[in-house]
């Protein structure tokens, strides 16, 4: 109990956590989950519109737009494989 008084505390004078909790919890597991379906969304988006159009500059736009949402998406699914990573290790 002390010591996740001292967690919170920590947590809420610093605004940011030094380091991520061991588990996930469901309502985390989900926002994650959502946040994969926006990005991956958004890159299908970008794709599909920038096949529709005729504009070059609206072309590369629409393709950055899609690399950058790629990118963001692949951040978050190599946070998860490292956390999973670490936690099998943990276990062997």
């Amino acid at each position: 109990m002390e010591q996740q008084n001292s967690f919170n505390s920590q947590q809420q004078s610093t605004g940011f956590m030094k380091q991520p909790p061991e588990m996930v919890s469901v309502k985390d597991s989900l926002y994650l989950s959502d946040m994969l379906s926006w990005n991956l969304n958004a890159i299908k988006k970008a794709h599909f519109f920038a096949t529709q159009c005729k504009d070059p500059q609206i072309i590369d736009a629409l393709n950055r737009c899609g690399l950058m949402h790629q990118r963001h998406y692949d951040t978050i699914l190599n946070h998860l494989d490292q956390n999973q990573t670490q936690s099998q290790q943990q276990f062997q």
